[in-house]
Formats: C-alpha cells, sequence, structure tokens
C-alpha cells in the first residue's frame, strides 16, 4: 500500500492575542460594530487577534506531516468535512489545484499541508511545485491601526529604521489621515511611503475626496479600498482624480470568488491589487494582473507564521507580485507558532529554501495558545 496515502489529520484550535500597543493608538476606538461584524472580528476591529484560527497537520503513512493554518474564525463543521474528504487520499495522486475543500477560509490550510508534504516528498521548496520562483526575497510592510498623528509618525519611524520601504494603516472616515501624512513627513523626510487601507469605510467617492484633501501625495504609494467593492465607476474616478495609486483588495476568504477581478480589469479601474487565499487561486489573479499590465501584494489577515511563510512563497511564485506585501504579524502577534521566525534583511522576508513549507510547527507554543478545541480523523 502507498506510503503517500494520508493516514491522519489533526486540527488544533488556537487564540494567539496581540502586542499590546500594537493596533491603534490608546485613545482611537474602533466602535463600528457593523464593520466588525462583517470582518469576523468579534465585537471591535481590535478583537480580531482574539479569534480562534485552527492549525492543521496531515500525517501520511510513511509517518512525514504536513502543516497549515486556517484564516480566524474558521468553521469548525465544515473543518471536520473537509478532513473527512481528505483522509485516505494519496498526496502524489491528488489534484493540488483542486482539492476537495469547500470553504475559502480553511481551503488555505488544508493546501499548504498537502503542498508542504508534495514539496518534502519531491525535494522541493513549495514555490517550486507552484511553478517556480521570481524573486528569492520578499518586500513587506510595516503595518498597524488606527492612530494619532503623533503615534502614526512613530510607527512609520520604527518600520523605517527597521528597513521597510512602506507602511500601511488601517483607517476609517473619523481618522485625520492629512494630518497623518503631514507628521510623517516631519519625522520621516522622504524615507518611507504610506499605504492608506480604509477597508470600504470611507464608503463613497464625496467622503473619499474630502478626506484625501491636502493629503501629501508625494508620501503616498497608494489608497487602498476607500469605497465600497460595487461601486466599480467609482473606483475608476478616484484612480484618474486623486493623482496617486488606486488599490482592489481581493480576499477570497471573504469574497470566496475569483471571479470578482473580472469587472475591475474590464473597467481598468484601479492601477493594482491586494490578493490572498487559496495558492493556486493566488497564482491566477497575478497572472491576470499581468496581463492587464498591473502589479500586486500578497495580502493577509494578520496571521501567523505558517500562514505566512505559505504567503511568502505565493509572493515568490506571483510574477506580478512586486508591491511590498502584507507579512507583518511578527509585528502584531504574541507569537508566530514555528520554531524559526521568518527571516528579515533590511524590510524584506527571505523565502525559505528547505523542501515543503520550510518551516516547523513549535509544539510548545501551540500546547500554550490553543484552546482545548481538538479534533482528529484516522484511517
Amino acid at each position: 500500500m502507498s506510503e503517500t496515502i494520508i493516514r491522519s489529520i489533526r486540527a488544533t484550535e488556537v487564540i494567539v492575542p496581540a502586542k499590546p500597543g500594537s493596533l491603534n493608538s490608546e485613545n482611537v476606538l474602533d466602535k463600528d460594530t457593523a464593520f466588525a461584524k462583517r470582518h469576523l472580528t468579534g465585537g471591535s476591529w481590535t478583537e480580531f487577534a482574539n479569534q480562534p484560527k485552527w492549525i492543521i497537520e496531515i500525517t501520511l503513512r510513511n509517518g512525514l506531516t504536513g502543516i497549515g493554518e486556517t484564516y480566524r474564525s474558521a468553521s469548525r463543521e465544515l473543518i471536520h468535512q473537509a478532513m473527512v474528504e481528505l483522509v485516505g487520499m494519496d498526496v502524489l495522486k491528488m489534484n493540488w489545484r483542486m482539492l476537495p475543500v469547500s470553504d475559502q477560509r480553511i481551503y488555505e490550510a488544508f493546501e499548504t499541508a498537502v503542498l508542504d508534504l508534495a514539496g518534502r516528498l519531491l525535494g522541493a521548496p513549495i514555490y517550486q511545485i507552484l511553478g517556480g520562483a521570481f524573486r528569492a526575497t520578499v518586500d513587506c510592510n510595516g503595518w498597524t491601526g488606527r492612530r494619532t498623528p503623533e503615534d502614526a509618525a512613530q510607527k512609520a519611524f520604527e518600520a523605517m529604521e527597521k528597513g521597510h520601504k512602506v507602511f500601511k494603516f488601517k483607517c476609517s472616515d473619523e481618522d485625520p489621515v492629512r494630518l497623518w501624512t503631514e507628521a510623517i513627513r516631519k519625522r520621516c523626510g522622504d524615507g518611507i511611503r504610506i499605504i492608506l487601507d480604509p477597508n470600504q469605510r470611507w464608503n463613497d467617492v464625496d467622503t473619499t475626496l474630502r478626506l484625501m484633501e491636502g493629503v501629501d501625495k508625494g508620501i503616498m504609494l497608494g489608497l487602498e479600498d476607500p469605497i465600497l467593492h460595487g461601486n466599480v465607476e467609482g473606483y475608476r474616478f478616484l484612480k484618474e482624480k486623486l493623482g496617486i495609486p488606486l488599490y482592489r483588495h481581493i480576499s477570497l476568504p471573504y469574497t470566496q470568488d475569483i471571479r470578482d477581478i473580472i469587472r475591475f480589469v474590464r473597467a481598468d479601474a484601479v492601477d493594482g491589487y491586494n490578493f490572498n487565499g487559496g495558492a493556486y487561486n493566488c497564482l491566477l489573479l497575478a497572472e491576470i494582473a499581468h496581463l492587464e499590465g498591473k502589479s500586486c501584494w500578497r495580502g493577509s489577515e494578520v496571521d501567523l507564521g505558517i500562514s505566512e511563510t505559505m504567503g511568502l512563497h505565493i509572493a515568490a511564485a506571483s510574477v506580478s507580485c512586486t508591491i511590498p506585501s502584507d507579512v507583518f504579524g511578527e509585528l502584531v502577534r504574541e507569537d508566530d507558532l514555528i520554531v524559526r521566525p521568518i527571516q528579515f534583511e533590511r524590510g524584506a522576508a527571505l523565502v525559505p529554501q528547505e523542501d515543503g513549507l520550510g518551516v516547523e510547527l513549535d509544539k510548545e507554543q501551540l500546547s500554550k495558545y490553543k484552546t482545548g478545541g481538538h479534533l482528529y480523523i484516522t484511517v
């Protein structure tokens, strides 16, 4: 009997909180409960790190184990369903591009574990399984939530000192983004550029134009998702009006539909994209962006080390992934649950060169942060 058949699958629920001070300024409160609900963050956006994730371990008959990580607030029932579908299958006879996993919030976890195993069996890093690398390092953003102008400048300065070229801020229509850019320019000069990401919380074109009035455009790398995604014409208007790059985030764990990109391509509505989700789907999105003549970056939900490492393999294998990526969990989370953290050099993450994923699950930290939620299935 084949030694590459999946013998067992284990899923362990964990909660890894945010570090103190890593999100909003102390006196900047998030009260938008509808926004929090939409993004599965609990009662407030700043509670996102307290939402559970699941660590997946898939073990073959030969004893080899591959690991994966779900997005937050994944469904226990759908995880169990995927485990039942996959156990007993032969990793080397599966269609890696279309696994029998229905939900995008858990798909990447199982895909990562399967490709971790495939890479280790075949003696190749995951990026090679995905077609090969375009780059050995991936530039990454600094990142934080909503801030006072003074705190915004300090966070940007700290990122610049670490070598980051770009710093990304979450924001709402209550934030004085013009004052942020003034304070950052005063503190950092030309040393760093910023992305503002309202997560559609500026809602409409008029609000966006009002909030961007007086913003130092020279310091801006771009504006991501200012208005509601359904307003494609609004994106195209802002792209032409603002004089800075406009970006659209296509997050498959939320939209569940890779076809979201088509309307934006047809309308030439943005200057580039932020993609996150499963590997082969994200590679397809990056190829579409490349054919459109646009760049992209690897997005995230401020994840742990397994998912972020997978993001590095995806970014390395994506031809158009040339904008600094959202790999910054180590700035925010208490721990990454991998033995050897992602290695950074002057703001760029090194893509692992070992076979498979190239990282090892930290069992001690897994035990520390597990909630008691547990699933196990074997043949």
